[in-house]
């Protein structure tokens, strides 16, 4: 792609990246038949190759964001699909990262998104408010129906009380340093998050059990929040804070030595290991940044080098279909590592079709985007109702709580099945489960 940047504009490193980025789209069109938007609204701007003329346009000729720009930008879902299918390797992630801080630079939202966007930025972040908030949300379900009248918003406040949970479960349930059973074999640093903390901190527990009965020490370094929420909203500055703080923490540990810095959200994994890139032109950060994400690691990527011995509690015949979630197999190209260690544990495990479509959830996409986002849900269903497993599994929080409205299956975190079969208790989602029970009972029975 041509572009004709002044050199005024590309002495901006943030533009001279995205320069680099458009040069390399060759307009081919393949990532149209991966893009979910594109897919479902079939409207070429709503497609990776529409954005990228839009944002060219928008960053070359210096304009401020328009409605129709947003509209089309606010669409995207960042899965990233559409990476994973491009032959001329055009780095989207970082254009459209880009184009969501300009939008938030240049544009002026209605007063009712401008609200709704702050809440989320000044809530989800942060576990303390995030609590308080999930029991309001708790309050106000009946309320529901009035306020899914509310002109501009009243969908979008649909969805967030459709989303949160009846209930939550206890408060942090880790301590600050797991320590390890039998010989230490090695140290690491685990995120501790913000939703996820709030929302199902027993992925960490099943994760710091796993770990700590193989001899991995674990260590919880106070980081806080990765940014990776504000960050796909375009709020850069908020994002940079939150991240500075996570960078500083994890630098204390990796200095005392770590193996590894773990993380079982797949979404804040994507966004930590670009931390190099992120403060790239940062002086005072740029080194501990890219320290940080070369030390990353999504959980099974960390526990397939383990070698985990075997199932502890004998065969289940328990049917688990994989979700790969996007941040997971596009934005951190990891796909073989979470299904080999299914397999390796004794599951049977099957791949969902059209696996490579996102499930809606997005960040705050199934908030935002709530019609969008539940399309793509149903679809994301129905296809895994079609190989009629147990269990859903996947690495990913919003992926769970999004594919979990829709169906009944029981969906768990990877990591849990993994605690399970090597001597850990049954995930909760499947208690009680009949194809839960080890093997020879189910014989005995039948």
């Amino acid at each position: 792609m041509q572009t004709t940047f002044s050199p005024a504009q590309l002495a901006d490193p943030h533009m001279a990246a995205s320069e680099k980025i458009l040069r390399t789209c060759v307009h081919c069109g393949f990532c149209t038949a991966t893009c979910p938007t594109y897919l479902l609204l079939g409207d070429e701007l709503d497609s990776p190759r529409g954005r990228i003329y839009l944002i060219k346009d928008m960053l070359e000729g210096g304009k401020a964001a328009t409605a129709q720009v947003v509209r089309h930008i606010d669409r995207c879902l960042s899965c990233l699909s559409c990476m994973t299918t491009c032959p001329s390797g055009v780095h989207y992630m970082h254009l459209i990262d880009h184009a969501r801080s300009h939008v938030e630079r240049t544009f002026r939202r209605p007063l009712h998104d401008r609200v709704l966007r702050a809440i989320l930025a000044n809530v989800l972040p942060y576990p303390g408010r995030f609590r308080l908030a999930m029991r309001f949300a708790a309050l106000g379900r009946p309320l529901r129906p009035l306020l899914s009248r509310i002109p501009g918003m009243g969908n979008r406040l649909a969805a967030m009380l459709d989303l949160a949970p009846p209930s939550l479960p206890d408060g942090r349930t880790s301590q600050p340093t797991a320590p390890v059973t039998g010989a230490r074999r090695g140290r690491v640093a685990m995120l501790e998050g913000c939703a996820q903390s709030v929302l199902a901190p027993r992925y960490n527990a099943a994760a710091i059990r796993l770990l700590t009965r193989h001899g991995i020490e674990v260590v919880q370094a106070g980081e806080g929040c990765c940014g990776a929420l504000v960050h796909h909203m375009g709020r850069d500055d908020q994002a940079r804070r939150l991240a500075r703080l996570a960078i500083d923490a994890w630098s204390v540990e990796l200095d005392r030595g770590l193996d590894a810095i773990l993380v079982t959200a797949s979404g804040c994994g994507t966004t930590i290991k670009d931390y190099g890139f992120m403060f790239r032109d940062e002086p005072a950060y740029a080194a501990k940044a890219a320290r940080v994400s070369a030390a990353a690691r999504d959980v099974t990527e960390y526990v397939l080098s383990l070698g985990l011995p075997g199932r502890a509690r004998g065969e289940t015949e328990l049917v688990v279909a994989y979700h790969s979630a996007c941040s997971m197999q596009h934005g951190q190209q990891i796909r073989t590592e979470p299904k080999t260690l299914l397999k390796q544990a004794g599951f049977t495990v099957k791949d969902v079709p059209e696996g490579h479509i996102c499930c809606g959830s997005a960040g705050t996409y199934n908030l935002l985007q709530p019609e969008i986002a539940a399309r793509l849900r149903a679809r994301k269903v129905a296809n895994i109702e079609r190989l009629r497993p147990d269990v859903i599994a996947t690495g990913n929080i919003g992926c769970i709580t999004q594919i979990g409205a829709g169906t009944g299956i029981p969906i768990v975190h990877t990591v849990e099945l993994l605690d399970w079969a090597t001597g850990g208790p049954v995930p909760a989602p499947l208690a009680g489960h009949e194809a839960a029970r080890p093997l020879p009972a189910r014989e005995a029975a039948a």
